[in-house]
């Protein structure tokens, strides 16, 4: 790689490691676990820049996250690991208000099994559409459907109090 395109790449790393780290916290519920994703999807996306950064680098690399995070997933049925000193910082800042429903969210995110918290980050933190979800989770769009309801039913258990919207179609 030439120091223009490493300059490209760090340009591109600088001015979106904010908002992926974001869509990494969304998928992990933890901080250090979404460092993690995002630095494993970083490190298997650098060795494909030269050919990706004239598409969509950033396409790519949520791409790359979304999948990594279904292969630790596959890899946590086997084994689990314990935080010693779990950390609950936030990984970003919020401009926006309702800070005190993002907590509960958030909160309430960490209650969700994987999958559908990973839906539910797709689908309305992503705003990505049912067939995109499932190409990207290589599961049917059916499935998709039923983890997103399922997902938003236990949310609406867990925070009685905030008005969820209505599931999308």
């Amino acid at each position: 790689m030439d120091e223009d395109e490493r300059a490209r790449l760090a340009e591109f790393v600088a001015s979106r490691t904010p908002a992926l780290m974001r869509v990494a916290y969304l998928l992990t519920g933890d901080r250090n676990a979404a460092e993690d994703l995002f630095q494993s999807a970083l490190a298997r996306t650098i060795p494909k820049w030269g050919s990706i950064r004239h598409a969509d680098p950033e396409g790519y690399l949520r791409v790359v996250m979304y999948r990594e995070q279904i292969s630790w997933w596959r890899r946590l049925r086997r084994w689990r690991e314990t935080p010693l000193n779990p950390a609950d910082e936030p990984v970003g800042a919020d401009p926006s208000g309702g800070s005190d429903v993002r907590l509960a969210m958030r909160a309430a995110l960490r209650h969700l099994p994987p999958a559908q918290r990973t839906v539910v980050v797709l689908r309305y933190y992503e705003d990505l559409p049912e067939a995109r979800v499932a190409e990207l989770l290589g599961c049917s769009v059916g499935t998709v459907r039923s983890r997103t309801h399922r997902a938003v039913s236990r949310l609406r258990e867990l925070l009685p109090e905030v008005e969820l919207l209505e599931v999308r179609r």
